[in-house]
């Protein structure tokens, strides 16, 4: 299994009529900071556009329903998605970024 990343994109915002570009489908994702590149997302998820869409509106509870609140504000931020064929593909996709992540942490201590 080979993973390709797509393009950094910037994350859209609603109020200027910006739409998410992402798969509809098992993979990973990851949102960093624009300004700085620290991460600020990262997962496997079934959906990938779902799960990047509920970074703008937060948890969903029953209260939602029937409090109508204005979207948080999020910082400038952008994404890129890497799609798989399965969940499970995306779980170990998922490990060996971390598992990068971490040794690079290791080194530059």
């Amino acid at each position: 299994m080979i993973t390709t990343w797509g393009e950094w994109k910037r994350y859209p915002k609603a109020v200027r009529g910006e739409k998410l570009e992402a798969p509809i489908g098992p993979g990973i994702y990851e949102v960093r900071y624009a300004s700085t590149g620290a991460l600020f997302a990262f997962g496997a998820v079934d959906n990938i556009a779902h799960a990047l869409s509920q970074l703008s509106t937060g948890s969903r509870s029953l209260s939602s329903f029937f409090i109508r609140r204005a979207p948080a504000e999020l910082p400038d931020l952008e994404y890129r998605t890497c799609a798989t064929a399965t969940r499970a593909d995306a779980r170990i996709a998922e490990e060996r970024m971390i598992g990068r992540r971490e040794a690079y942490m290791k080194g530059a201590a």
